[in-house]
């Protein structure tokens, strides 16, 4: 029965092959990172896995966006479970990142015996207020910019919305140039220490947030500008703004945790 002609507001989804195709897939890339990083061997399964994991995920919101734009299936009902499920999604990856803060205030609280002084002997933190401060800037800049996106959209000024995305994009592809020319001046190596390891693992991470977060808005960007929001449907848009607000509170705490007080 299709979702129009459904005496309830409820969503009874059509069997789909993504779930399974994205956990096959994304057992091909683990499977070819650990060969590769362990034996930096032949990165061809690593790079494959990737592929198979960005083509799941546009097809899938592909599948997606025709539910909501052909079928008419997100009624508020549905709207409202939406935003619990990225809620509660936003909620698991807040305690991926406490795991990583846990590892560091492990050595810099000197919970660790073995740790008797931090950063460790030997290791040159990046300095606080260069590149980390301004990429603090940006991305507070971002958050900012993506507000103004989201009240022209309840507003309809489709173009606003297009010229706030835009900046919001290009800001996020600037934070993410900047911390990849800072890795370059890092002094110190991935496999250096415990010092090392949380620092990348957890910047490292932050990152790849905000790459997934770029990508959540170009798709956004995309949409806004083909018309498939509305201002009081855009369902995906709003997704999109709060898990980017959760990659900007990550980043504070990063930068006055680990940039600023870890480096004191």
């Amino acid at each position: 029965m299709s979702n129009g002609h459904a005496p309830h507001p409820y969503h009874l989804v059509d069997p789909s092959p993504w779930p399974a195709v994205g956990a096959l897939s994304a057992f091909v890339l683990a499977y070819g990172a650990v060969e590769y990083f362990h034996d930096r061997g032949n990165p061809w399964i690593m790079s494959a896995g990737f592929a198979l994991v960005l083509l799941t995920m546009a097809l899938w919101w592909r599948d997606v966006i025709r539910e909501a734009q052909q079928g008419h299936a997100h009624t508020p009902v549905v709207q409202h479970g939406l935003l619990i499920g990225m809620g509660l999604f936003i909620a698991s990856e807040v305690m991926f990142f406490v795991a990583f803060f846990w590892a560091f205030f492990n050595g810099a609280l000197g919970i660790n015996p073995s740790i008797t002084q931090w950063p460790p002997a030997g290791i040159e933190p990046l300095e606080t207020w260069h590149i980390p401060f301004v990429n603090t800037l940006i991305l507070l800049s971002s958050g900012l910019t993506v507000e103004r996106a989201h009240h022209a959209l309840r507003q309809g000024q489709r173009d606003l919305v297009r010229n706030w995305l835009v900046l919001t994009v290009a800001l996020g592809v600037t934070f993410l140039s900047l911390q990849i020319f800072e890795y370059g001046q890092a002094t110190f190596g991935f496999t250096e220490g415990v010092y090392p390891t949380v620092f990348y693992m957890a910047t490292g991470f932050h990152g790849f947030h905000v790459f997934v977060g770029v990508c959540f808005l170009s798709v956004n960007l995309f949409r806004a500008v083909r018309g498939d929001f509305t201002p009081r449907q855009h369902i995906g848009f709003q997704a999109a703004a709060w898990y980017w607000h959760f990659v900007d509170v990550v980043w504070v705490f990063l930068f006055v945790w680990v940039y600023w007080w870890g480096n004191s």
